[in-house]
């Protein structure tokens, strides 16, 4: 007697889209992987070696390694910059509460392909230039892109900032710290504060605001950093007292 032939069963449609549909949120969470590695280590990676290569081709004369503290520096108004175009690194930073090896250059713009994803701090262009009065204001990731301003929230009141140019030193000192909405423009205003409409008072005193984003991983907000000029010294004379522990340790 002859058995009659079995059908193989063939597997049900929606066995079938299930599987196509695994496959493809595999091959999804694969390319949101990389994505996620690239974005927080790879453009890091990328950003040192450009800002390494910036640092390098500064070329500056190195500073004397005498220590002169603020005390000894001139009354005088510090010496104009002038105004770079736009790109150019005109300046460097130096934040001891991030680090005595932290050094990040200062270009003209806040443009983010041409400025910012290099790894450098970007300048505002509406606002005045290092030691000059008014509002020195700058820019900087804070992750990222070798994430510059990673630490801002460190910052504490009396905290030294230095900014370098080829010729003179400009130390400020932290005075305070905010969070505000991106439209709060007035935070860079040439008087911190001073909204948009109200009339410029005489400016007396030269500030430095850093602003970058807030909080992590996002830009629903600003963290703003203000400080005033305290003292400034022609790089020839020595290094700057508040750079004092980074001198000693061979910078």
């Amino acid at each position: 007697m002859r058995h009659a032939r079995r059908r193989k069963a063939k597997p049900h449609i929606a066995l079938r889209i299930t599987g196509v549909v695994g496959e493809l949120m595999i091959t999804l969470g694969l390319l949101v992987g990389l994505f996620v590695t690239w974005q927080l280590w790879w453009t890091d990676v990328q950003a040192g070696r450009i800002q390494a290569q910036q640092l390098e081709s500064l070329d500056w004369v190195e500073p004397p390694t005498t220590i002169v503290a603020a005390e000894d520096t001139s009354d005088e108004p510090p010496p104009p910059v002038v105004a770079p175009a736009v790109g150019e690194t005109f300046a460097s930073i130096y934040v001891p509460r991030f680090g005595s090896d932290y050094e990040v250059t200062i270009a003209e713009g806040i443009g983010k392909k041409q400025v910012l994803d290099t790894g450098a701090i970007g300048h505002y262009p509406d606002t005045v230039m290092p030691g000059a009065l008014g509002n020195f204001s700058v820019a900087g990731h804070r992750t990222t892109y070798g994430k510059p301003l990673h630490l801002i929230a460190d910052l504490q009141p009396g905290d030294p900032i230095v900014v370098r140019t080829a010729d003179t030193w400009y130390v400020y000192e932290v005075t305070e710290s905010l969070i505000v909405n991106p439209d709060q423009i007035e935070v860079i205003a040439p008087v911190p504060g001073l909204l948009a409409g109200e009339p410029i008072p005489d400016l007396t005193e030269r500030y430095i605001t850093l602003t970058s984003c807030h909080p992590m991983y996002s830009a629903k907000e600003r963290y703003i950093v203000h400080g005033t000029l305290t003292s400034w010294m022609p790089v020839s004379q020595g290094t700057p007292s508040a750079l004092a522990p980074a001198a000693e340790g061979g910078q």
